[in-house]
C-alpha cells in the first residue's frame, strides 16, 4: 500500500475498529464502571501510539504530562493561556525538528499527526475549564456555557480524553463533556434531551444503534481506499517538484496538472477521516441527535462532508465541509476570543498548527484575502438585488459573519510554491 508508517496507520485503525465494537458490547456502561472504560481506552491508545511511532511517541506523553501539571497548578484565570502557549510551542518545536533536523518528508505519516490532535484537545479543555471556573456565566456565549467544565478532570480522565484508542491516531478533536458523557453512558440520552425528544410523542428515550452509520462510513472508506491506490498513486503530490513541472511545463499545463493532482490527493484524507469517524461510532461515540426528518444522526465527530465538498459552489462552502473539527477548534479557541482582527489571527493560528512549511503560510495568508473578498462580494450583490429599505439592515447583518470561518488541512504545502516557481506569471523563488 505504501510506506511502513502508512501500513501501521491503517492496521492500527482496523484493530481499533474491532476493539471499538468489543468496547461497546462488552465494556458498555451498563456492564462496567467508568473507571474500567477509562483504563481500557487509555492503555489501548498508548499501545497504538507506541506501536506506530516507537520512541517518538514520548513527545505525546511529555506534552500531556506538562499540560496536566499546568491544569492542576495554574490559576483558572491563566490556565488557558499557559496551556495554549506550551502546547503550541511544543508542537512548533516538533514541527521544526522533524523537518530541519530529522528531514522527514511532507507526506510522511509520523508522530506530528497525533501531536496535532492532542494539542487541539489540550487547548480545547483548557479553555473550557477556564470558562467553567474562571468566568462569569453571563459573560459566556450559549455554546461556551454548554461546554464549560466546572470540575477539573482527574489524571485518568485527562489521559483517557487525550490518548483514548478511538481518536489518538487520527482524531478527531472533541469536547471533554461529550467524551465523559460517552464514557459514563449519558452521551446518547444527553443529545436526545437536547432536541426535546420527549416532545415528539415518545414516553421513553430510544437506544439508537450506530451499526448503520458505521457500515455506511466503511463503504465510503473502501471507495476512498480504492481511489487512493489508483488515482492518488498515479498523480502523486511529489510530482509537483519534478524538473518537468518546475522548469519545462508552461503556465496552462501547470495550472491543469496542479488541479488534477490536488483532486487526486483528496482520497487519502477521505480515507483517514471517515475511518476515524467510523471507529468512534463503532464504540458508541458520535451521536448528534436527530435530523429534520426524525432520523438518528451519528455525525457529531464527522470531519468532512464529501458530497458538499465535491459540489461546493463557493470557497466558503468548500472550506466549511473540509476538516470540520479543526475549523471548529479554531473558532472556539481563537476566532470567538481574540478582540482584534479575528480572521487574520485565526488564519495565522491555522498555519502555525499545520506546520512550518512556507506553503502553509502562503496558502492561509492569501486565504484571508479570499475570505474578505467573498464577504465584500456577498454584501455588494445582496445590496444591489434588494430594495433600498432592506439595504441598511443587510449592510449591518453582513458586516459581521454569521459563523466563524472554516479552515482546511492543506494536502501539500509546497504545491502552490511549485506552481509559481520560476514562472513568468508569478514571483520567483530564491
Amino acid at each position: 500500500m505504501g510506506s511502513v508508517s502508512e501500513v501501521n496507520f491503517v492496521a492500527c485503525q482496523l484493530v481499533a475498529l474491532f476493539a471499538a465494537f468489543w468496547f461497546r458490547i462488552y465494556l458498555s456502561p451498563g456492564k462496567t464502571s467508568p473507571l474500567a472504560r477509562h483504563t481500557f481506552a487509555t492503555i489501548f491508545g498508548i499501545y497504538f501510539v507506541i506501536f506506530c511511532f516507537g520512541w517518538y511517541s514520548a513527545h505525546l506523553f511529555v506534552l500531556v504530562l506538562m499540560c496536566y501539571g499546568i491544569l492542576v497548578t495554574a490559576s483558572v484565570s491563566n490556565i488557558h493561556r499557559y496551556s495554549f502557549f506550551v502546547a503550541m510551542g511544543y508542537l512548533t518545536i516538533c514541527h521544526v525538528s522533524r523537518i530541519y533536523i530529522f528531514h522527514y518528508g511532507i507526506l510522511t505519516t509520523d508522530f506530528s499527526g497525533p501531536l496535532m490532535i492532542v494539542t487541539q484537545k489540550i487547548t480545547t479543555l483548557a479553555f473550557q475549564v477556564h470558562d467553567g471556573l474562571g468566568r462569569r456565566a453571563e459573560d459566556l456565549s450559549a455554546e461556551q456555557h454548554r461546554l464549560a467544565v466546572k470540575v477539573k478532570p482527574s489524571f485518568l480522565e485527562y489521559l483517557s480524553y487525550l490518548l483514548n484508542f478511538m481518536s489518538v491516531i487520527a482524531g478527531p478533536c472533541n469536547n471533554f463533556k461529550d467524551y465523559i458523557a460517552f464514557i459514563e453512558g449519558r452521551h446518547v440520552h444527553m443529545k436526545l434531551l437536547e432536541v426535546n425528544w420527549k416532545e415528539k410523542g415518545s414516553h421513553s428515550l430510544p437506544e439508537p444503534s450506530p451499526t448503520g452509520a458505521v457500515i455506511h462510513k466503511l463503504c465510503v472508506t473502501g471507495v476512498s481506499l480504492l481511489l487512493f491506490l489508483t488515482l492518488t498513486k498515479t498523480f502523486p503530490v511529489t510530482s509537483l517538484a519534478d524538473d518537468w513541472f518546475v522548469h519545462k511545463a508552461n503556465f496552462l499545463t501547470r495550472l491543469g496538472y496542479l488541479y488534477v493532482v490536488m483532486q487526486a490527493s483528496k482520497p487519502k484524507y477521505y480515507l483517514a477521516w471517515t475511518l476515524a469517524d467510523a471507529v468512534n461510532n463503532a464504540a458508541g461515540f458520535g451521536f448528534s441527535g436527530v435530523d429534520q426528518n426524525g432520523n438518528f444522526c451519528w455525525d457529531l465527530l464527522s470531519n468532512l462532508n464529501i458530497w458538499k465538498i465535491e459540489t461546493a459552489t463557493s470557497f466558503k462552502m468548500y472550506l466549511g465541509n473540509w476538516n470540520i473539527q479543526t475549523a471548529t477548534w479554531l473558532k472556539r479557541v481563537c476566532y470567538e476570543r481574540v478582540p482584534w482582527y479575528p480572521t487574520v489571527f485565526t488564519f495565522i493560528l491555522s498555519a502555525l498548527w499545520h506546520g512550518v512549511y512556507p506553503g502553509y503560510y502562503f496558502t492561509f495568508l492569501t486565504g484571508i484575502l479570499v475570505t474578505v473578498a467573498a464577504r465584500t462580494a456577498e454584501r455588494s450583490v445582496s445590496m444591489a438585488s434588494c430594495s433600498p429599505a432592506l439595504q441598511l439592515s443587510l449592510c449591518a447583518g453582513l458586516e459581521k459573519p454569521q459563523a466563524g470561518p472554516s479552515f482546511l488541512l492543506v494536502p501539500s504545502p509546497f504545491s502552490l510554491q511549485s506552481f509559481f516557481l520560476d514562472s513568468p506569471s508569478g514571483p520567483s523563488s530564491s
